[in-house]
């Protein structure tokens, strides 16, 4: 790419159909090839081998997209399988060396590509997913995340097959969770579920659509030797499950709340508002006095002043005194570009009810 007065800007790769004609590789003479992703995804892997990543998991993003250099392409290690995805024109372009060069540079027994999200269609690409390169080892394939034991589904699974942005918030709940009774709706396979049982819950109630999800959020529990009749798992649609549960008079200790991203992008921010109020209204009936509601979007459309805002709206119709104890983001190997603050999407609130 050339400024206006005709010098090199940079090297882009630049998309016929996406509204974001170009996007950036490079702001220099340095030139897109095969050593580029070479050096490029080895400086990825090294930062976060620097910032101790892989010491509290064999589960970590790799690559994260503008973050790292690499418009539209991540890269998430679950054990010893990397898991891709290429969701832009340019990442596409280079496909086969991308993933030649992350099977090099970990040694991964296999590579899955999960190019399937919906921004795919954005950049008039169709949706792929499969074993791009080796075999996926026999049985379940199950990651150590802070002494704890998951299983993933890297092919069928949500994202990537586990919310690895969540790592550190999930300690927080170990931390809160003692003692306590615990609603965690949107529990997908149940990581939040399983540090806090691991955490002394007294009960948990764990509520998600997805009958495959809760069957393997019920192994988790089990590869952790946890005591599985101290929760329930709940099949339903968590803003229905909880207004029947205010009608009900139930209540909580501590609600975790992570609802799935509500407004990709800001012009779906208004519609999205609402259903984020709408949860942390029933989060806020539900909670006993003294209770605790652990609350996240996801949602790029979402800054954190506004989701801050929606849930001391939800505290106020609810009628609730409550005090914001913490700011929640994402985990280390997730880094946010400040010259990419779209890279900031993960924001939580820990807050108190009197």
């Amino acid at each position: 790419m050339l400024t206006a007065k005709e010098e090199m800007l940079g090297y882009a790769a630049y998309s016929p159909v996406s509204s974001i004609r170009a996007r950036m590789w490079t702001f220099s003479g340095e030139r897109v090839d095969d050593a580029f992703f070479g050096k490029r995804l080895n400086a990825a892997i090294q930062f976060r081998e620097r910032w101790g990543v892989f010491e509290e998991s064999d589960a970590v993003r790799l690559v994260y997209g503008e973050s790292d250099g690499l418009p539209g392409i991540i890269a998430d290690r679950y054990a010893d399988v990397i898991v891709v995805q290429l969701l832009t024109t340019g990442a596409e372009f280079w496909r086969e060396v991308i993933i030649d060069q992350i099977q090099t540079l970990t040694g991964c027994s296999a590579v899955v590509e999960r190019s399937d999200a919906d921004v795919r269609r954005l950049e008039g690409l169709p949706p792929r997913s499969g074993v791009a390169r080796g075999h996926l080892p026999a049985g379940a394939l199950t990651i150590v995340e802070n002494d704890l034991r998951f299983g993933v589904d890297v092919l069928g699974g949500q994202k990537t097959g586990f919310y690895l942005d969540q790592r550190h918030n999930r300690q927080i709940v170990r931390r809160l969770a003692g003692g306590r009774e615990v609603l965690n709706g949107f529990c997908y396979t149940g990581g939040f579920t399983v540090y806090a049982l691991a955490g002394g819950a007294r009960s948990v109630i764990s509520v998600d659509s997805s009958a495959e999800a809760l069957a393997l959020g019920a192994k988790n529990l089990s590869n952790n030797g946890l005591d599985a009749l101290r929760n329930t798992w709940v099949e339903g649609d968590v803003f229905k499950e909880l207004r029947a549960m205010r009608d009900r008079a139930m209540t909580f200790d501590l609600i975790v709340l992570d609802p799935p991203k509500f407004a990709p992008t800001a012009a779906q921010a208004e519609k999205a508002a609402r259903g984020y109020k709408d949860i942390n209204l029933l989060g806020f009936k539900l909670l006993r006095p003294g209770g605790v509601l652990v609350t996240f979007s996801c949602s790029g459309g979402i800054s954190r002043d506004l989701f801050q805002k929606i849930i001391a709206d939800a505290a106020l119709d609810a009628g609730v005194n409550a005090r914001m104890v913490e700011l929640l983001h994402q985990a280390p190997d997730h880094p946010v570009n400040l010259r990419f603050p779209e890279s900031a999407y993960l924001k939580g609130l820990v807050c108190a009810v009197d």
